[in-house]
């Protein structure tokens, strides 16, 4: 697996715990609890694969940009958060940041 595919794959499961979390009520409802549990799992195991070659800094970062930017837009579309347009630039910043760490990243 290649290393920015397994950060991809890291940050998305970092929305799924997440959303896990939310959905756990404070940790109390077992099924979602054991589902955050394994969502936090496969993307620390995901991360770990990733650091193996990509810089640390730039991997955290577009690890918790993934994780940032899915939270919101997740949270856009499922529970009808504003979508204001200061809102979707300031995505957008996150997401030009990741591109750009991608883009000047020696891997």
């Amino acid at each position: 697996m290649s290393a920015w595919l397994a950060l991809v794959a890291a940050g998305l499961f970092e929305v799924a715990w997440a959303l896990g979390l939310k959905y756990s009520d404070g940790l109390t409802r077992f099924w979602p609890t054991a589902a955050t549990l394994v969502a936090i799992a496969l993307s620390f195991g995901l991360m770990a694969v990733a650091l193996r070659s990509l810089p640390f800094g730039t991997a955290y970062a577009v690890w918790t940009g993934i994780g940032a930017v899915g939270s919101i837009i997740v949270g856009m579309i499922v529970y009808s958060e504003p979508t204001d347009p200061v809102r979707i630039l300031c995505l957008s910043l996150i997401v030009a940041g990741m591109v750009g760490l991608k883009l000047n990243s020696p891997v």
